[in-house]
């Protein structure tokens, strides 16, 4: 007999948002969802930093079935996402399930009652059926260990964490990083500084951004004209899409993008030495390529310093480098990123027999398809370990994981399982598959990338396709999968089922007929 699954979700970015609002339309709605602040939208509401903006397409950084005809640039900047997520969340009725200001600290799995106990920084507890976790990889900012950090007297912030009271106009600005961030950020604030100081460790790759405003009668026609806006979708994706195969099959196509950074860094940057300190040494695609037609710019400027040396303390008043240099500065802004591999971050998750999460994964984060993990019944994560992506939109990544969820889901809510939980076998295959294929990919060549765990273990990318994913995602294979039956909870699992061969390696290929003809509708 079916049962109404009480559910619980950790976040409300991207993922989280989406999971509730298909749970909704699915008639589920024993719904809570754990929100750490006091409003949704995950990375794009805590990074508020001057230029901030996505570098995918609008109309592909967007839920398929929340499609929003009003972006004002085809790439649209932080507040438009985030105002399209506080709007999904109205829209879907998601907001009033959400517990705002809500950390969640631990979640322990109950055998007996198949329910996972969510405590909460507050000391309460919250019962729920099946866990959801959406916490994202870009939520922990990175602040480098960097000697005398707490002596400085300044102002220092990271750029996740932007101080948005302190006036920049007129100061002395180190910014420590060339990452993702800095690159928007650093444009955006060289103008109204008196100096800015940036201390690069490693340059990056920087291509020209594709960016436009939406001129009103486009707006208009995407509002009015019934397709176009899934036409634009399309065009999108089919542009975007074929760059997968030289991150992970023909590297040597990343050439072409290598020739585009050649020619954009020549243009906008003519001092010799300044160019050769910004061309990077790593293999381009090996760390994330990056979009910018301001930032070569910027480092051009008569009051911006790009220094190279690396920094060996920070003092009361500046920053020192191994050159013995001292720059005084007012202030100190890192744009040093996130602890993206430390994935589910401070959450202490134990499932059954006590396994704890993080000592499981204490040699590099593995989940099956990204989602499930073995000894954890009825957990599933979304933005998990290799679901990133260095060509597309991670949206689709995370609407097939929810559609994918969203099947473990109504499988459950049919009464007669009490949980499911993944084999460890089937686990142990497919990340063998995975890292197999990741070896032959770019991410695989010498450099120090945030895709890497310290050990040397890519923990973030997928290396194929996503309408690959799609196609893996689209049926849930419940052969891969222990289904404690109703009435044996407790029990050991079986020990003479031949899933249990932790041995057995098997890579699950889509076939030709599986690759997604609705994708990415």
């Amino acid at each position: 007999m079916a049962h109404t699954a009480s559910i619980a979700i950790i976040g409300t970015g991207f993922a989280g948002l989406g999971m509730a609002a298909r749970l909704k339309r699915a008639g589920f709605h024993d719904l809570t969802l754990f929100e750490k602040a006091d409003d949704v939208g995950g990375c794009w509401r805590d990074n508020t930093y001057p230029g901030a903006a996505c570098d995918v397409p609008s109309h592909l950084y967007s839920y398929s079935f929340a499609q929003n005809t009003a972006w004002s640039r085809r790439f649209a900047p932080q507040a438009e996402i985030h105002q399209y997520l506080r709007d999904t969340a109205d829209t879907f009725g998601i907001t009033p399930h959400i517990r705002f200001n809500s950390p969640v600290t631990t979640a322990e799995f109950d055998e007996e009652s198949a329910t996972w106990a969510i405590t909460l920084e507050d000391g309460s507890v919250h019962v729920a059926d099946i866990l959801i976790a959406a916490t994202g990889l870009l939520n922990r900012p990175l602040v480098p260990g960097i000697p005398g950090l707490d002596t400085f007297q300044g102002e220092q912030f990271h750029s996740a964490t932007w101080n948005h009271d302190y006036d920049l106009t007129g100061k002395s600005v180190a910014v420590v990083g060339t990452g993702a961030s800095a690159v928007q950020f650093v444009p955006a604030i060289a103008p109204r500084v008196a100096r800015l100081t940036l201390f690069q460790k490693n340059a990056a790759h920087v291509i020209p951004k594709p960016d436009h405003p939406y001129a009103p009668i486009a707006r208009t026609a995407f509002r009015r004209i019934p397709g176009l806006q899934r036409l634009s979708r399309w065009l999108t994706y089919w542009q975007l899409e074929p760059r997968g195969a030289a991150f992970t099959r023909f590297p040597r196509l990343l050439k072409i993008a290598d020739r585009q950074f050649r020619r954009h860094i020549a243009r906008q940057v003519t001092d010799d030495a300044l160019r050769t300190a910004l061309t990077p040494e790593d293999p381009i695609g090996c760390k994330r390529i990056l979009l910018s037609n301001e930032y070569y710019g910027a480092l051009t400027r008569d009051n911006v310093d790009v220094v190279t040396s690396p920094i060996t303390e920070v003092t009361p008043t500046g920053v020192r480098t191994s050159d013995g240099s001292h720059h005084e500065v007012d202030a100190i802004i890192y744009g040093t990123g996130f602890k993206a591999t430390e994935i589910l971050g401070p959450l202490h998750v134990t499932g059954r027999n006590g396994r704890v999460l993080h000592k499981e994964w204490q040699d590099g984060a593995e989940a099956h398809l990204g989602i499930s993990v073995a000894g954890f019944p009825n957990l599933f994560i979304l933005y998990g370990p290799n679901t990133g992506l260095g060509h597309s939109s991670v949206v689709l990544m995370l609407e097939a994981q929810i559609n994918y969820v969203l099947q473990a889901v109504r499988r459950l809510a049919k009464g007669d399982i009490a949980w499911l939980e993944v084999w460890s076998a089937v686990q142990a295959g497919s990340n063998a598959a995975l890292q197999r294929r990741i070896r032959t990919s770019v991410w695989a060549q010498e450099c120090d990338s945030w895709y890497r765990t310290a050990a040397g273990k890519n923990t973030i990318q997928w290396p194929g396709f996503t309408f690959e994913y799609a196609a893996r995602t689209r049926r849930l294979d419940e052969s891969d999968f222990h289904l404690e039956p109703v009435g044996a909870r407790g029990r050991p699992l079986r020990r003479n089922d031949p899933r249990r061969n932790d041995e057995r390696e098997t890579e699950r290929l889509p076939r030709p007929a599986d690759r997604g003809d609705r994708w990415p509708r």
